[in-house]
């Protein structure tokens, strides 16, 4: 545990919360050294006592309190944060989740004299098997990334990407998990229908996804073929997997991406 660091949210919504859980966990940062601030002092304070953290009454305080910044408000609401804060956030760790807000907005907003870095995580975060992209074009020191590094990467596969595919990635890791869920959902709906129990069913889905996904990095096999190596020539898997092409699983999924970015 890194009994020095002092990090802050400013702004403890579900995001926040969800690293918040996931630092906890890992046991990567005290809960003495966390430090949250929010509009709903009551919801606030709620939330920070249920994980033993410290409630802020404001952003100055808790900017005064620590060393490592996250920037949790909503994305039309940080320059209005930030602004007043400039003095003394100069010399911390800011650590950007706000969605759309990339490198060229801080570098308006705040200039050469900062040290921020943009990034986004996803939920599983929170139990310490999450995604955090990180913008390339980032003003950490190499000491201060090394620092970031310590503790993020305790909860977070942490990936550096170009800001030109940023917004791309981060709907591939950000959106997934809703649609990897509906895909659990539907997989335990079908178990249900022929008999499953939906706990059971659910459980079966869970591990089958989050197990395809931890071979296929430990493998670094191509999906297409994991996909052959299930289905034997006339078998049952090859029928499901025509079913799906017929229905335009594979199609469905990137229009889904698709949206996404064109509303962008």
């Amino acid at each position: 545990m890194d009994i020095k660091t002092k990090l802050g949210f400013i702004g403890f919504g579900n995001m926040g919360s969800a690293i918040c859980d996931g630092l906890i966990k890992a046991e990567a940062v005290s809960t003495s050294n966390i430090f949250a601030c929010a509009n709903n002092w009551d919801k606030l304070l709620k939330k920070t006592e249920s994980r033993q953290i410290k409630a802020c009454k404001n952003a100055e305080e808790l900017v005064k309190s620590s060393d490592v910044i996250v920037i949790a408000v909503k994305p039309n609401m940080v320059e209005k944060v930030l602004e007043p804060l400039k003095e003394e956030l100069k010399g911390k760790i800011i650590v950007s989740i706000a969605a759309g807000c990339n490198s060229n907005f801080y570098e308006k907003l705040l200039g050469n004299e900062y040290n921020y870095i943009v990034t986004m995580p996803n939920t599983p975060i929170s139990i310490c098997e999450g995604v955090l992209l990180c913008e390339e074009n980032h003003r950490l020191t190499a000491e201060q990334l090394e620092h970031f590094m310590s503790i993020f990467s305790t909860v977070a596969t942490v990936e550096f990407i170009e800001s030109k595919v940023f917004s791309v990635a981060g709907t591939i890791s950000g959106c997934g998990p809703a649609f990897v869920a509906m895909f659990i959902e539907a997989l335990g709906d079908a178990g249900v229908k022929y008999g499953l129990k939906r706990d059971v069913a659910y459980r079966l889905a869970s591990k089958v996804v989050s197990g395809t996904g931890e071979l296929q990095l430990a493998t670094g096999a191509h999906p297409a073929a994991m996909k052959d190596t299930v289905c034997s020539p006339g078998g049952t898997t090859i029928k499901g997997v025509t079913s799906l092409e017929e229905n335009g699983f594979r199609a469905a999924v990137i229009k889904a991406i698709d949206a996404i970015e064109h509303k962008r």
